[in-house]
């Protein structure tokens, strides 16, 4: 993991998320506690289920979670207002999901430029694309470009604002080997070059192989928390 004693980003203590559909109640969360660590690749395996997209969820500021303590740089989560939940989102979280939901009719340049003009201390977007290796492509519309490069400028749109952390709900879910190592690439630069922290679900064990931790959940609950010796790079992988 980097650093000596690094800092805390996020941590949960005794988190549980239960959804009432009905007369039936779904235990998504069972008492979770996770730490997040600054500049740390971490990804959380488990089945569809599992609930690891509920916690990704609840980190985000997309969601609260039913009881327990949810703390982001000391301060809990449940303190903040409407407010300072949105201006939490908007600045210090990126979003990263399977699908790209970017606008057909926009390019790359202005997909990200959305993102870039309501941040405080974004970047270019010329410089977010390149970081995803898409500096050929800035002015293509998404119509143009294959399911790989679309997810890059979802990368590249999510990390224009510069957030402390980069969450990533199943990215290569979509897409093919070869796509979806390009993809992991680029978040892997962006975790080396920025030093984003950055978690990625994923029900794909193979890419546990390139993170700094793996949390393993099962039935919400964390089954195992492994720390690689040793990192694979995301060209590596295989599946």
């Amino acid at each position: 993991m980097p650093g000596e004693d690094p800092e805390i980003v996020f941590e949960t203590h005794d988190i549980t998320k239960v959804y009432h559909m009905g007369e039936v109640s779904v235990h998504a969360l069972r008492g979770v506690d996770v730490q997040l660590f600054e500049n740390e690749f971490v990804v959380l395996l488990g089945r569809s289920g599992s609930g690891k997209s509920t916690l990704l969820n609840i980190l985000g500021g997309l969601d609260v979670p039913t009881s327990g303590e949810v703390i982001y740089r000391g301060r809990h989560m449940a303190e903040f207002d409407e407010n300072e939940l949105t201006q939490y989102r908007r600045q210090h979280v990126g979003f990263v999901f399977q699908f790209y939901n970017l606008i057909p009719s926009l390019t790359a340049r202005e997909n990200v430029a959305l993102v870039t003009e309501i941040a405080k201390n974004p970047m270019k977007p010329e410089e977010a694309l390149a970081l995803v290796d898409l500096e050929k492509r800035l002015d293509h519309f998404p119509s143009q470009m294959s399911g790989g490069e679309q997810q890059r400028v979802a990368i590249a749109r999510a990390i224009a604002k510069q957030p402390d952390v980069l969450l990533c709900d199943e990215p290569t879910g979509a897409l093919d080997l070869n796509t979806g190592v390009k993809v992991l690439e680029a978040l892997q630069s962006v975790n080396r070059e920025l030093g984003t922290t950055t978690a990625v679900i994923t029900h794909n064990a193979v890419i546990s192989d390139m993170a700094h931790r793996v949390i393993s959940l099962s039935d919400g609950q964390i089954e195992s928390v492994s720390q690689n010796k040793t990192r694979k790079e995301a060209s590596e992988l295989e599946w």
